[in-house]
């Protein structure tokens, strides 16, 4: 079932490619209805690119807040994606893998598919660590950070960034100044936990962001160009002081499929 999913899309998708914009209403709305989900949208997955590789009794280690966003926030951010998108064809949704321009038919798949998930502000580099590892990093973890007070998270700039190994690139949004200060020294908590057990800390200058789009391949020249001059035209809107915000509401880590509460924020507080 899930390959035959996947071969409808791909076919619908490069007929999309052939057709006139008028010409594309009826097949992006058959490409829509096929349930724009996590599980079955595979486009984008065999171009994965583990940093890296798989070893029996290794499990993968991520630390990170996680960030939702509000519905009043998604509209706006839609709208810069859109604009985006329409110069830049080769974006796609980050964790779906959906091309962002077939999004863009449709505001409300939009914002719910590329918009209404869970998003993570990194703390830690994603590392494989042995079982033997995790009991001992996540006490260590929940020890360094479970005390935590809530504050408020801004995200105040558009940002294109681009991984180790130069295989993908991102635009995101980053934190540069409500929340920076926490975050930062929450990072160098989980930099003594993995220095501890002799794993590779985060980034010297880390900037805590969280990644919306991704295009294959280093194309952060050109991606970088067409923010920066999209962001021209946010000038004096919601965009001058801040993109977004929302509340830190915990921390979470995630080793192989396994989640762990390091610390939550109750509500209310």
């Amino acid at each position: 079932m899930g390959m035959d999913l996947l071969i409808q899309i791909l076919n619908l998708y490069r007929q999309l490619q052939l057709l006139r914009p008028q010409q594309c209403s009826h097949l992006c709305h058959h490409l829509l209805s096929l349930s724009l989900t996590r599980q079955h949208f595979l486009i984008g997955q065999a171009t994965r690119v583990r940093s890296f590789p798989h070893v029996d009794g290794n499990y993968a280690l991520h630390i990170y807040i996680p960030i939702n966003i509000s519905s009043p926030s998604k509209k706006e951010l839609s709208a810069f994606l859109r604009k985006v998108s329409s110069r830049e064809p080769n974006l796609n949704a980050v964790d779906v893998d959906v091309p962002l321009n077939v999004l863009c038919q449709n505001d409300e798949k939009l914002e719910q598919v590329a918009l209404g998930r869970e998003f993570h502000i990194s703390l830690g580099r994603t590392v494989p660590i042995r079982v033997h590892q995790i009991d001992s990093v996540v006490s260590m973890l929940k020890q360094k950070l479970q005390i935590q007070r809530q504050f408020w998270i801004d995200f105040n700039k558009w940002e294109v960034f681009v991984n180790d190994d130069h295989t993908r690139t991102f635009i995101s949004v980053e934190v540069v100044q409500g929340g920076l200060i926490e975050i930062t020294k929450q990072i160098e908590a989980v930099n003594t936990v993995y220095r501890l057990h002799n794993l590779p800390e985060f980034y010297k200058d880390p900037r805590p962001h969280i990644s919306l789009a991704w295009a294959l391949g280093d194309i952060s020249h050109s991606l970088k160009k067409v923010v920066d001059e999209e962001m021209k035209f946010a000038v004096g809107k919601s965009f001058e002081k801040s993109i977004f915000s929302c509340k830190f509401k915990g921390i979470e880590c995630k080793i192989g499929k396994k989640a762990y509460a390091i610390c939550k924020i109750p509500d209310g507080q």
